[in-house]
């Protein structure tokens, strides 16, 4: 297992100190381009803010790790619940919305201070929350094992309720063997949401009350979709196995949409999420076909943006 980094008794102390420095990074201008992450600590989510931080979660244990873009030097800000943290999203307060995966919870940090500040279960049994985004006034997760989605819909001044609520997925979306509902993100005109089912390589409009629609994008299919990350009406779909991000132009409601572009790296290695930096796309590497082990080298990747 991932040897933590730091104890959590540490975290306040450390917030503003760096950690120790990656093995490797290289730079560009005044941030890194590609930087080490703890060896054996297995990235899936990525969160970018305004100051030049980037946040990743663990499928190990679900700890936060946190770097300094300018630097590529990192350290843990919140130990996990030893379950996998995988898609991350972090508010303009600072918070931080946390994927569970497997254990079927989501959880909202506090990266000033590594403090949870709330704790969901989404869905008790078999489950597999993988991702989350901001929209209508929420917070998003799908779960790939189940149809729904599950809104933590935000009070007076973005506060948090006491519960989320499950949506269940109906319309053309059909739940097959496999990792389906994965990556999620906002409608370019902020009315809806987008998912990408993995396995089909379909992507959906869907709206507040779980309806989906088929996006036609002219037969293209994106296979491997993950993370997804929408620029104006250009979303870019990481799709994992393939080693590369495509880009499709949408109309504001995202009911069609045509590919523009694709980007390849010698640096992807079954990158999984995305996050924009700097007018570049950082996206960890999960290393998913090499088998794992706590000497395992992780790192994290960057492409200018088409």
């Amino acid at each position: 297992m991932f040897k933590r980094t730091l104890a959590i008794a540490a975290v306040a102390a450390l917030a503003v100190t760096a950690g120790a420095a990656p093995a490797s990074a290289s730079s560009h201008g005044h941030v890194k381009t590609t930087f080490d992450l703890p060896d054996g600590f297995q990235p899936e989510g990525i969160a970018i803010g305004k100051a030049p931080y980037a946040y990743f979660g663990s499928r190990v244990d679900g700890d936060i790790y946190r770097v300094d873009l300018r630097s590529g030097r990192g350290q843990v800000i919140s130990e996990g619940p030893g379950t996998a943290s995988l898609g991350l999203k972090l508010d303009r307060d600072g918070r931080l919305f946390v994927a569970g995966g497997n254990g079927g919870n989501a959880r909202v940090v506090d990266v000033r201070t590594g403090r949870v500040l709330k704790s969901y279960t989404l869905q008790t049994g078999t489950a597999f929350i993988n991702d989350v985004t901001f929209a209508g006034g929420s917070a998003w997760y799908t779960d790939s094992a189940n149809p729904n989605l599950h809104r933590i819909k935000f009070g007076k001044h973005g506060a948090l309720p006491a519960a989320s609520k499950a949506i269940p997925l109906t319309g053309d979306i059909a739940y097959q063997t496999g990792n389906n509902a994965n990556g999620i993100a906002p409608t370019p005109d902020g009315r809806g949401l987008i998912i990408v089912q993995s396995n089909t390589g379909l992507l959906f409009r869907t709206s507040w009350t779980g309806v989906t629609r088929t996006i036609d994008t002219g037969g293209v299919l994106v296979t491997n979709g993950d993370g997804l990350w929408l620029r104006g009406r250009s979303l870019y779909v990481v799709q994992n196995r393939d080693n590369k991000i495509t880009e499709i132009k949408l109309d504001s409601a995202a009911t069609r949409g045509r590919v523009v572009s694709t980007t390849t790296s010698d640096g992807f290695d079954v990158p999984t999420t995305i996050a924009e930096y700097a007018g570049r796309l950082y996206l960890p590497n999960a290393r998913f076909t090499t088998p794992p082990t706590p000497e395992t080298p992780y790192n994290v990747t960057s492409v200018r943006i088409p």
